[in-house]
């Protein structure tokens, strides 16, 4: 396949230093259907890699977002200030900084995959029947698509490739999102009438398809399409919300259905009703990635000079200690910092089971635990503390090292770490709870306030909330819930671009009193807006302990195009989003299928 400028990389994953590749030659495997398979499975392995290894991509939607902030405080690099360190020729793509230019290089390599499918299809002359075709080819365009909806809401108008490329290009042109957006929606609907409804977890069944398509129309604005198609999957019987407990239940005797739901042992059980796409990782299987890492992300780092009062190191991560706080929460290093507005701004209801005592932590409920202070300090043994008696804080890093955060999402086994960072497990792509307050969300739209009630009640209901009235449902309360239900689940800064988009579409008024347009989307939008409002760091000039201040600007609503591919773009025009340098260099986005190939 195409090595072009736009997408293409080494297999190593050495994107730091983009050189023009030899195009890969399919072999003659693709004259069979189980070729054209085989090209699947390479787009399914491409998913599974945006939530594992350390410093996984997962991260950076979570971190330009109002759910979390990038805790590295240590050096300068990670994204914090991102007015200084978010630009086109930065370092876009490593484990210390960002993964913003694995999402472009990745999506447009997902995106080949799917291509070599589509143009391929009809050269097998081995399929059973022409529902084997379509099938294949429905869950091609699936892919394609699902790469597409992310990178249109990441960057915005990006280059549209329908088919197989197999000969050097470097003329491709930036498209306009919804021309794009419309193209996905027609490819879903195919897909919707071939894709199965069951299929092995891990591939692709018509849910999953139907649950992409829910979200396509939204950014459309075409809310009672969204509505029809939410209506097909909820309400088709294939799925149910999960409200009573499941799988292995004796393991965990005192827990609950929302332990349950995040057990890597049940994710992907027949009993599971509630997982429509999962990405399969599994632990001493060929091909897995090394483990989800998702607690040394989302932890807190605890074993980091948290003193007693008595002015002692209390806390320790070495394993098999009296107090063994590391094979219990894993070791983390803070770097997906929850912000206020994550751990208590939207806990309404003390009741609500995803906040509840052992399925949420604080910091209060670990202990001090370090083997050295046992006989000679007083504090061993007892509850953190943040300040002594006289006000002063006992840790010298409050944004890496002293956070709550959702233990029954985050904690995964890891028995292949001596110190466990979180281990080999399946991990949702799509579940029917997102399915709800996706439909919940198109009701609100069209201000169908009282159906919109019912679809996040039966997602809060089932973590034991109250009821939301309709008075009380506006996008607001739908994003919390959301961040309620799918943190280290859903991309929310995908989301949130998504819904920002809309605001400027329809003009309609959001909760802060203010309404958007599509013309000056770069320069003032909902999500900037948000930001602003929810997050406790980029609005009060919060910096680390290195020296650098958190920063924002209404432009990072979009990120930037990486430059290597605008550069090596030398016979087209790749746009740069506004805000960044390059912009002034652009010229209009093809606006048809036809102009944009």
């Amino acid at each position: 396949m195409a090595s072009g400028v736009l997408i293409f990389s080494s297999c190593s994953e050495e994107w730091l230093e983009p050189k023009p590749l030899s195009f890969y030659a399919p072999e003659n495997t693709f004259n069979q259907a189980s070729g054209l398979w085989g090209a699947m499975v390479a787009c399914e392995r491409n998913l599974r890699h945006e939530l594992t290894g350390d410093g996984a991509p997962i991260l950076t939607e979570h971190i330009f977002s109002e759910v979390a902030v990038e805790g590295t405080t240590d050096k300068s690099g990670p994204a914090q200030d991102m007015n200084k360190l978010i630009t086109p020729d930065a370092n876009l793509n490593s484990v210390n900084t960002n993964r913003i230019g694995w999402y472009w290089y990745e999506g447009f390599k997902g995106i080949k995959y799917a291509n070599v499918v589509v143009s391929r299809i009809d050269e097998p002359q081995d399929y059973e029947s022409e529902e084997e075709r379509n099938h294949i080819l429905g869950t091609a365009y699936f892919h394609r698509a699902m790469r597409y909806y992310r990178l249109t809401h990441q960057f915005g108008d990006v280059p549209l490739i329908l088919e197989e490329i197999n000969s050097p290009k470097l003329d491709f042109y930036s498209t306009d999102r919804k021309v794009i957006l419309r193209k996905l929606k027609e490819d879903l609907e195919f897909a919707e009438q071939w894709v199965p409804e069951y299929m092995d977890r891990g591939r692709v069944p018509k849910g999953a398809v139907q649950h992409l398509l829910i979200k396509v129309n939204l950014a459309l604005g075409e809310f009672d399409d969204a509505i029809a198609v939410a209506n097909r999957l909820i309400d088709g019987g294939t799925y149910e919300l999960m409200t009573e407990r499941f799988g292995a239940v004796d393991s965990y005797p005192e827990r609950d259905v929302i332990w349950d739901l995040h057990r890597p042992e049940n994710k992907s059980i027949s009993a599971n009703k509630e997982a429509i796409l999962m990405v399969m990782d599994r632990i001493n299987v060929e091909g897995n990635s090394g483990g989800i890492s998702s607690m040394r992300q989302a932890v807190p780092f605890y074993s980091r000079n948290i003193n007693t009062p008595t002015g002692n190191k209390g806390t320790s991560d070495q394993p098999g200690i009296d107090i063994d706080l590391v094979n219990t929460y894993g070791r983390g290093i803070g770097r997906l910092r929850g912000t206020w507005y994550h751990q208590s701004m939207i806990w309404d209801d003390e009741k609500d089971l995803r906040h509840a005592p052992g399925n949420w932590m604080t910091m209060e409920d670990l202990v001090y635990n370090n083997p050295d202070i046992k006989d000679s300090d007083p504090y061993y043994g007892e509850p953190l503390q943040m300040r002594n008696d006289d006000g002063v804080v006992l840790l010298n890093d409050t944004i890496r090292c002293w956070f709550d955060w959702p233990h029954y999402k985050v904690f995964i086994p890891d028995p292949e770490n001596n110190q466990p960072r979180g281990g080999n497990s399946d991990w949702y792509i799509f579940r029917l709870a997102e399915s709800y307050l996706l439909r919940a969300e198109a009701y609100y739209w069209k201000g169908d306030l009282q159906n919109a009630a019912a679809d996040i009640n039966a997602v809060r209901t089932r973590a034991h909330c109250d009821p939301y009235t309709a008075a009380e449902i506006n996008i607001g309360s739908i994003l919390d819930e959301r961040a309620r239900e799918l943190f280290y689940e859903e991309p929310r800064k995908t989301e949130l671009t998504r819904v920002s988009y809309i605001f400027a579409l329809t003009g309609k008024v959001a909760y802060n009193g203010k309404s958007y347009n599509e013309e000056n989307f770069s320069d003032e939008n909902f999500y900037f807006d948000r930001m602003m409002e929810k997050t406790d760091y980029y609005n009060k000039g919060v910096y680390t302990i290195h020296g650098d201040t958190y920063t924002l600007s209404p432009y990072h609503v979009l990120w930037p195009v990486p430059a290597d591919a605008i550069n090596s773009n030398t016979r087209g025009k790749i746009n740069q989003n506004k805000g960044y340098a390059g912009y002034e260099n652009n010229i209009p986005p093809r606006n048809s299928i036809e102009e944009g190939l």
